[in-house]
C-alpha cells in the first residue's frame, strides 16, 4: 500500500482522476491517499478491476506478478523475457511495454523508474486464481487458438427477411403501446409492476403475449417512450415524436438506445468479427479474450443476446449481419439492411358503407394519428382496419374537428370517396354534438367537482340511472342538471366513452377542446456529479498544509504499522549525517514511532521530525 500512495502522490490531478476513473471503488470514509489507496487495493475493487482485463493485459500482470526479484519489483524486459519464454508471439512481446503502462494507468502496477512492482495485494488476488478458474500464466501468453470459420450454407436472404419481420412487429407493437397509453395511462402498483387489468388492455392492444409486455414495456421505458407521472404511465413529448416517424426510423432509435446499453468492450468484439457470427463462437470467443469476467460480462452478453433477437438483430438466437452493423457504429447501414424488407407504407384507404376503413399497408404516421383520432383501430396487422361511430366522430369534435374538416379528411385518405352512411353518420354526430355540456361546479356546489348540464329532460334521467357510468355517483339537482365529485376531465371522457354527444364547455358556457391524449415530459437526465472530481477537491481540502510532510510521513508509518511490514526509515542524526534503519513501526502518537529494530532487535522511540524518509524493505528481510 506504500508504494501505491506513493504513486498517486506523484501524479498530477488529472492524471489521477483518469487513473481512478478506470477503477470502481467506494468513495466513502477517504481522507487522504493513503485511504484512496486502501481503497483501490480491497477486494471487491482489485476482483472489478482483474475482471475486466483482456488476456494480453492479465498475462502481463500475471508475469509481472511471479517473478518478482530480490527487491520486490522487476522491470519490462524481465517481464518480455518471461513471456518470451512462455511461447508468446512475437507482437505481444513487442508490446509489453505498452500493457504495463496500461496496467500502470489501472493501478494495478507500480512504476518507479525503470522498476515496476505488482502490490501484494493485487498478487494475492490474482496468483492463487491462475490454474485454477483462471488460466495459467503460461496459457494466458500462448497465442489464439485458430478460429474455425464454418462454411456458411444458410440463405442470407432468407434471415435477413426474417429479422426484419421480427423488427417491424416490435416496431409496431410498440407503436401500438404507445397509443394506448395516450388513450388512457396505465396504474403502477404499490408493490411494483403495472396493474392486471392495464397489463391486460396493454397486451391486447399492442398485439403481445401477457408474459411478454414487462420486456416490450422495460424497452419503452428505457428509450424513454414511456414515462412515470406519479402513480401512471403516460407516454411522453419524445414517445409521440417517435411515433411520427417512418417504421426505419422508429427502428433506429430502439437499436440505438439498444446498442447504447452494451459494453464498448463487447461491441468493439462483435464489430472486428467479418466472418459469419454464430452466438456460440462469439460466447466463446468473449470468454476466451475475458477469462477473469465476472457479473459484467454475463450481464452484457445476457443483454446482448436476450434483447438482439426482438429487434432483428438476431435469428433463433444467432446474430445476423445488422447486429454487427449496429454494435460497429454502423447504424444508417444496418437501418437500411433491415428496413429493407419493412412493407411499404400508404397514403389512402378504402372507406366501407359499413363505416369500416381498411388500410392496404400500414399508413403513414401522421395520417394514422389523425385518423385514430375520429375512428378506432380494430385489426392491426399488414392491412388495418378501423371503424367510425358516433363515439369516435364526437371525441374528434371534442378535439377540435368539425363536420367539414372530418369529412375534407376522409375524403382525401379515400380511394372509394366517402360512402353515403358514412356522411350521414359524420352529420348526425355533429348536430348532436353538444347535447351534453360538461363544466366546473360552482363552488356553492361542494364537495361537488363537475356540473353536467342538458336541454333534454330526458337525457338527463337516462344518464342518472345509467348503470354503465354509475361510478361517477352522479345526483341530480334540477331537470336539467347534474353533479359529480369526480372532475370534469374525468365526467366527460366517462361519458365519451359511455358514447353521449358530450362537449365540454367553460363558466361563460362556451365549448371548449379537450385532448385525452396526455404526454408527459422525457426524463431529463442531471448532469451528473462526478465522484471522482468531488472526492479529489475534498482530499485536497483537507491537506494540512504546512505539515503536510509530517502528516505524510505519519500517515506512512501508521500504514506501515497496521499491515505490519518492515519499512528502511532514514533519519537524521545530530551531526547533520542520516542512518537507515530497518524498522517494524509498532505505533506512531504525540509525534513519536515506536518500532522494532529488526537487526539490533531492540525497540527505539523516534521523533518523527528526526525522519527524514521512509522506503519499502529490501525483499529479504
Amino acid at each position: 500500500m506504500l508504494e501505491l500512495a506513493a504513486r498517486l502522490r506523484e501524479l498530477t490531478r488529472d492524471d489521477l482522476a483518469a487513473a481512478l476513473r478506470t477503477r470502481e471503488f467506494e468513495t466513502t470514509g477517504i481522507h487522504d491517499l493513503f485511504d484512496l489507496a486502501e481503497a483501490l487495493l480491497a477486494p471487491d475493487s482489485l476482483d472489478q478491476a482483474i475482471g475486466r482485463l483482456d488476456r494480453r493485459h492479465l498475462a502481463a500482470l500475471a508475469v509481472a506478478a511471479t517473478i518478482a526479484d530480490g527487491t520486490g519489483g522487476s522491470t519490462v524486459e524481465a517481464v518480455q523475457g518471461e513471456l518470451s519464454a512462455l511461447g508468446a508471439t512475437n507482437t505481444r512481446v513487442d508490446a509489453t511495454g505498452e500493457l504495463i503502462g496500461d496496467l500502470c494507468e489501472s493501478l494495478l502496477v507500480v512504476r518507479h523508474d525503470d522498476r515496476i512492482h505488482v502490490p501484494a495485494a493485487v498478487a494475492a488476488r490474482l496468483a492463487p486464481r491462475l490454474g485454477v478458474d483462471l488460466p495459467t500464466a503460461g496459457d494466458l501468453a500462448a497465442p489464439a487458438p485458430p478460429v474455425l470459420v464454418p462454411s456458411d450454407s444458410v440463405d442470407r436472404s432468407l434471415l435477413e427477411r426474417h429479422s426484419s419481420e421480427a423488427a417491424y412487429a416490435t416496431v409496431t407493437a410498440t407503436a401500438e403501446l404507445l397509443a394506448a397509453l395516450g388513450a388512457q395511462p396505465a396504474r403502477e402498483l404499490a408493490k411494483g409492476g403495472l396493474a392486471l387489468p392495464d397489463s391486460k388492455r396493454l397486451a391486447e392492444a399492442s398485439g403481445t403475449e401477457l408474459d411478454a409486455l414487462p420486456r416490450l414495456f422495460h424497452r419503452a421505458e428505457e428509450a424513454g417512450l414511456v414515462v412515470r407521472d406519479g402513480a401512471f404511465w403516460l407516454e411522453s413529448d419524445r414517445g409521440a415524436a417517435w411515433s411520427l416517424e417512418s417504421a426505419r426510423g422508429r427502428w433506429l432509435r430502439l437499436a440505438e438506445f439498444w446498442r447504447d446499453r452494451i459494453p464498448e468492450t463487447l461491441r468493439r468484439l462483435v464489430a472486428r468479427r467479418s466472418d459469419p457470427l454464430t452466438a456460440t463462437a462469439l460466447r466463446d470467443d468473449v470468454r476466451w479474450l475475458y477469462p477473469a469476467g465476472g457479473p459484467w460480462l454475463d450481464d452484457g452478453l445476457e443483454r446482448l443476446f436476450g434483447e438482439a433477437e426482438a429487434l432483428g438483430l438476431a435469428v433463433a438466437g444467432e446474430p445476423v449481419e445488422a447486429g454487427r452493423l449496429v454494435l460497429g457504429g454502423e447504424l444508417d447501414r444496418a437501418a437500411d439492411l433491415v428496413a429493407a424488407h419493412f412493407p411499404a407504407q400508404v397514403d389512402r384507404v378504402y372507406l366501407q358503407h359499413d363505416l369500416s376503413i381498411v388500410a392496404p399497408g400500414p399508413l403513414e404516421p401522421a395520417l394514422d394519428g389523425r385518423l385514430r383520432g375520429v375512428a378506432d383501430v380494430e385489426g392491426r396487422d399488414l392491412a388495418s382496419t378501423y371503424r367510425v361511430s358516433a363515439a369516435s366522430v364526437n371525441r374528434g369534435l371534442a378535439a377540435g374537428e368539425t363536420a367539414d374538416s372530418i369529412l375534407e379528411f376522409l375524403g382525401g385518405l379515400s380511394l372509394t370517396g366517402i360512402p353515403q352512411p358514412l356522411a350521414y353518420l359524420v352529420a348526425e354526430a355533429a348536430e348532436r354534438f353538444g347535447a351534453v355540456r360538461v363544466s366546473s361546479a360552482a363552488d356553492s356546489d361542494a364537495p361537488a367537482r363537475a356540473s353536467i348540464r342538458s336541454d333534454d329532460e330526458q337525457l338527463i334521467r337516462t344518464l342518472a340511472v345509467d348503470q354503465s357510468i354509475s361510478s361517477l355517483a352522479l345526483r341530480q339537482t334540477g331537470p336539467h342538471r347534474l353533479l359529480s365529485r369526480f372532475a370534469p376531465d374525468v365526467v366527460f371522457w366517462a361519458l365519451s366513452d359511455a358514447r353521449y354527444p358530450v362537449a365540454a364547455e367553460n363558466a361563460a358556457g362556451e365549448i371548449i377542446r379537450l385532448q385525452r391524449h396526455r404526454l408527459a415530459p422525457a426524463p431529463v437526465v442531471a448532469p451528473a456529479t462526478d465522484p471522482i472530481a468531488a472526492l479529489l477537491d475534498r482530499m485536497a481540502e483537507e491537506q494540512l498544509g504546512d505539515d503536510a510532510e509530517q502528516a505524510w510521513l505519519a500517515r506512512q508509518l501508521e500504514a506501515a504499522a497496521r499491515s505490519k511490514e518492515t519499512l528502511t526509515v532514514t533519519v537524521r542524526m545530530p551531526g547533520g549525517d542520516t542512518a537507515d534503519y530497518l524498522l517494524a513501526p509498532a505505533s506512531v502518537a504525540n509525534g513519536r514511532l515506536r518500532a522494532r529494530d529488526r537487526k539490533a532487535d531492540i525497540e527505539r522511540t523516534l521523533p518523527i521530525s528526526a525522519i527524514a524518509a521512509v522506503a519499502p524493505a529490501p525483499a529479504e528481510i
